[in-house]
């Protein structure tokens, strides 16, 4: 079996008193496209920091290719790049789209403003904005945004390939999306999975029907800061795991509590 290209191992974090993950152990392998799943805070937003660098485990360790990291990413180099797309798209509303999408190169790199405004071009026509350079946040809709982070993500310096984007995490991408804007989305995922090439690992949390069966191939299921389930997509609707079953079906009577 091939190598993962990020593993934690035993990573435990709590916040207060709330212990949201407890010795979990997870792999991420190069070209898959793993869903993390689980009712809400159990932690599936925090392995996505975690995984990126943005957070520190309490305990355990990730590597990223076989590499064990030290500290945050701010802190080192990480051998391969990670993007990841908020939930929110965390995008500046004073800046254009286009100094949002190649705000990195803009900030930290040398390369003429003609030729940074051509690479979010690129990147803008890839996940269908073409010209909406300069617009503003607020004069696009949720979907917009969305893809706008997307292209944020994936941009790299075409000078430093060493600081290309090859794994993209995204956290609910298509929370609050309706259905047509998030098959959007939807599509938007596997194509940049196919079709960009570096990018073609991801992970991505998500709580939409829709949305887990046509992004992920393999599921993890968190629940109560564990790995409970995991297995292929395909594998959700037959299996018999009381939680899973629950999950998918919505149903309020279960193993899976409620709180509030």
């Amino acid at each position: 079996m091939a190598e993962p290209i990020i593993e934690l191992k035993g990573i435990s974090k709590s916040f207060g008193s709330n212990k949201v993950l407890d010795n979990i152990d997870l792999q991420i392998y190069r070209g898959e496209a793993l869903g993390i799943i689980g009712p809400s805070g159990t932690g599936k937003s925090t392995i996505l920091r975690i995984i990126a660098g943005l957070m520190e485990p309490d305990t355990g360790e990730v590597y990223i290719e076989g590499v064990k990291r030290e500290g945050l990413i701010e802190d080192g180099k990480d051998t391969l790049g990670i993007g990841m797309v908020f939930q929110q798209a965390a995008l500046f509303d004073s800046l254009t789209v286009e100094e949002n999408v190649g705000f990195l190169l803009y900030q930290h790199s040398k390369l003429k403003r003609s030729r940074i405004r051509q690479l979010v071009n690129e990147k803008l026509d890839m996940v269908g904005l073409p010209g909406t350079g300069d617009l503003y946040p607020a004069e696009l809709s949720g979907g917009m945004r969305k893809r706008v982070s997307f292209a944020r993500a994936i941009m790299s310096n075409p000078d430093n390939p060493q600081q290309g984007t090859e794994v993209l995490l995204y956290d609910e991408p298509t929370a609050g999306l309706d259905p047509i804007a998030s098959t959007v989305i939807e599509d938007l995922i596997r194509y940049l999975q196919s079709n960009q090439g570096a990018c073609s690992t991801y992970a991505i949390v998500t709580h939409q029907d829709s949305t887990i069966r046509r992004t992920a191939d393999r599921i993890v299921f968190l629940y109560q800061g564990k790995v409970q389930w995991q297995g292929k997509v395909s594998e959700i609707d037959h299996t018999t795991h009381a939680l899973i079953r629950q999950f998918m079906s919505g149903n309020v009577s279960g193993p899976i509590q409620m709180v509030g």
